[in-house]
């Protein structure tokens, strides 16, 4: 898939078509512009896009159209019914999409659709694979997103090339739907840390330590995460700018409920965080990064 030299011939890298650039879709995206790729762009909002725009991204008017145009086609939308409206339906990615095409969805989303767009790619002689990513904000602006990838072992094969502009730690996980089940299992883990952070942070704070020294102890012990080290300092700043927005925490922690109670597993942390996440949302900061949590345990 790279640009190479083949009996003299160059073999060009394929076009990829990428929709959906909000807070970690757009450094994907630049990503794969700064690698060589030619990269189009649909988005609901362009302006969204503008800066990928400017960085050499084509932009087109509708989903339908990416599709006919690109060999490869990523999507990292919102929600699940996002994802329904953008692969199926005579608009959709599916119905437009050239055979011997790749479609990848990194939408965190429901096991059982990635298994329903396999199974439709499939019928069209195009490969699909689900491929969620965690890492927020900053993984994606350092191209160091953990990518989780269900599907086959071709498909995964021929864009894992793509997977390496993206990301560092890039695993297949099993056939269609074990990216989204991986995902899934990587938010509830993260549900119940975030409450932990939060209560360490205020534990701190009433204690009348300074919470930044403690966290320089505790980070490199054994309550060490990612959330501990990346999501605290910017509770203790008062930093809500989302790097994962709290609405979108809670459609993954729905899913994982959901999923969880399908499989006949108790998921007591998940409840709790789901309550606590729901509620402060309720109070107005479905907008603001997940750190925003620390807000209910400053009352």
């Amino acid at each position: 898939m790279r640009s190479e030299e083949v009996k003299g011939m160059t073999m060009e890298k394929p076009k990829i078509g990428f929709i959906g650039t909000g807070v970690m879709g757009k450094s994907m995206a630049d990503h794969l512009l700064q690698a060589g790729y030619p990269v189009s762009i649909y988005t609901r909002t362009k302006s969204k896009a503008e800066s990928l725009l400017e960085n050499g991204a084509t932009w087109e008017d509708s989903v339908a159209s990416l599709s006919r145009k690109c060999s490869i086609i990523i999507t990292i939308v919102g929600y699940p019914q996002d994802v329904e409206a953008v692969y199926f339906g005579s608009a959709g990615i599916l119905e437009n999409v050239q055979a011997g095409s790749y479609v990848i969805d990194m939408t965190t989303s429901k096991p059982a659709l990635a298994q329903r767009i396999f199974s439709e790619a499939s019928k069209k002689d195009v490969q699909a694979l689900d491929a969620p990513v965690s890492g927020g904000d900053i993984g994606a602006k350092n191209g160091t997103l953990a990518i989780m990838v269900g599907g086959e072992q071709t498909a995964f094969d021929a864009v894992l090339p793509v997977f390496q502009v993206m990301g560092s730690n890039i695993l297949l996980q099993g056939p269609a739907g074990a990216g989204q089940h991986t995902k899934l299992s990587n938010q509830i883990t993260i549900a119940s840390n975030m409450v932990g952070v939060c209560e360490a942070i205020s534990y701190a704070k009433k204690a009348g330590l300074d919470p930044s020294l403690v966290l320089d102890s505790i980070t490199t012990g054994a309550a060490g995460s990612w959330s501990l080290s990346h999501l605290a300092p910017r509770m203790i700043r008062g930093d809500d700018a989302p790097g994962f927005f709290v609405k979108h925490f809670i459609k993954d922690m729905k899913i994982a409920l959901e999923s969880a109670q399908e499989m006949g597993l108790a998921t007591p942390g998940l409840a709790l965080s789901l309550q606590l996440y729901e509620e402060l949302a309720e109070n107005g900061e479905s907008d603001s990064g997940t750190q925003a949590l620390i807000k209910l345990f400053s009352k």
